[in-house]
């Protein structure tokens, strides 16, 4: 989501990135349909495959880190080019203001779709039965911040940032001073990501397999605040340390990808033994297991910003028109992959195959309605704060 004001030193590595982050969530939400595994998600289609989980597993253990990264980066920005009272009013603007009006219809759609495919799932016709809802003591009650979480509790470090800044303000910097050295050692150093992933296993061992996962409550449980709020936290220190921890990233990136692939795989290789035992799952292997991965996030977080700031630094057209529509496709995505996996559930079609049309199916649409009715209109003033000018073909140049 946009966060950063224009400026001559635009960091378009981190729009490209957030970009890219951005249509993997469409990505991700398709994959879910498809997994061989466990699924969090009631609708499945009847043809899965193992290439879901390891989109699944490998997309999730960077992507959601990756935005609260940059997320705690803007909003240092933000503080340090306008001022507290200036940040406040534009998280108010970009995260509160589109999530009241967005929320209800996009929880309406997303509660239909869910609805025709759980009615696909169980009677192979078209049509809407509520008792097909999951029932019992473990399903969420009440409504959900679905996919926007992100959004919502987003909104809420923003807030916390700016009381923090404030009594920050008013206590010695020596204080503040000494947290942000070590935080940007921690972030520089080849054992720093384990020492940052230590809180983070001792979060997930909370978890029966280890990992923190989003519930969509509005009030989520303290475990996905303290998750998040560590990357979200490192970015507003990687915004004060950006010159050399860039540069470390952009010369260590395959180094810091291939550290990552070797913690996934061994994260992997412990799943697969949980998922072997027959015995009650224990926190100590969960623990491990949440160490291995989130040490991969923080390594594959840290690659990712140095690979687009050495191979992405500049603007591209194509890039720069899929970072102006990622809010969009953020915030419309979700029901039209739930919709096009109804559609083609019970076709006669490989997984591969139904997974590739819903990306396609849904990446379409979402870029066609973002040109169509958000690109030229105010609602891109209400989520980009800009609003793009149609601009005239040459024909009609050349007629007037």
């Amino acid at each position: 989501m946009p966060t950063s004001p224009s400026a001559p030193n635009r960091l378009h590595a981190l729009d490209n990135l957030r970009a890219t982050m951005m249509w993997l969530g469409i990505v991700l939400h398709v994959a879910v349909i498809h997994l061989e595994g466990p699924s969090p998600l009631p609708w499945h289609d009847d043809r899965s495959t193992p290439v879901a989980d390891l989109l699944m597993g490998s997309i999730h253990a960077f992507r959601m880190p990756v935005f609260f990264i940059l997320a705690g980066f803007f909003v240092a920005l933000l503080l340090e080019r306008r001022g507290l009272q200036a940040m406040v009013r534009n998280r108010l603007q970009r995260l509160a203001l589109p999530f009241a009006v967005f929320w209800p219809p996009v929880y309406a759609a997303c509660g239909l779709a869910a609805l025709l495919f759980l009615h696909r799932m169980q009677h192979g016709t078209w049509g809407l039965d509520r008792s097909l809802l999951p029932q019992g003591p473990s399903v969420p009650q009440g409504p959900s911040t679905m996919h926007l979480w992100f959004l919502w509790m987003l909104l809420w470090f923003s807030l916390l940032t700016a009381a923090a800044h404030w009594l920050l303000q008013r206590m010695p910097p020596t204080l503040p001073h000494a947290l942000s050295q070590g935080v940007h050692r921690l972030g520089a150093t080849p054992w720093g990501a384990i020492v940052l992933a230590l809180p983070l296993a001792a979060v997930g061992s909370l978890y029966d397999d280890g990992l923190v996962k989003p519930s969509g409550l509005f009030l989520p449980p303290m475990a996905e605040w303290a998750h998040n709020g560590l990357f979200y936290g490192f970015g507003i220190v990687l915004y004060r340390h950006q010159k050399t921890l860039f540069a470390l990233y952009q010369r260590r990136w395959p180094l810091l990808a291939g550290a990552g692939l070797l913690c996934f795989l061994v994260a992997g290789a412990l799943l697969h033994r949980l998922a072997q035992t027959t015995q009650q799952p224990t926190a100590p292997l969960a623990f491990w297991i949440a160490l291995a991965y989130n040490t991969c996030s923080w390594l594959w977080s840290f690659a990712l910003i140095g690979l687009f700031l050495q191979r992405l630094p500049l603007p591209r057209t194509w890039m720069t028109y899929l970072a102006d529509s990622s809010y969009w496709v953020y915030l419309v995505h979700m029901p039209l992959t739930i919709g096009f996996g109804a559609w083609l559930f019970g076709l006669p079609l490989p997984a591969s195959a139904k997974m590739l049309a819903n990306i396609l199916a849904t990446t379409a649409v979402c870029l066609a309605s973002y040109h169509l009715c958000v690109r030229f209109t105010r609602i891109s003033t209400l989520l980009n704060g800009k609003r793009h000018v149609r601009t005239p073909s040459p024909q009609a140049t050349h007629a007037s």
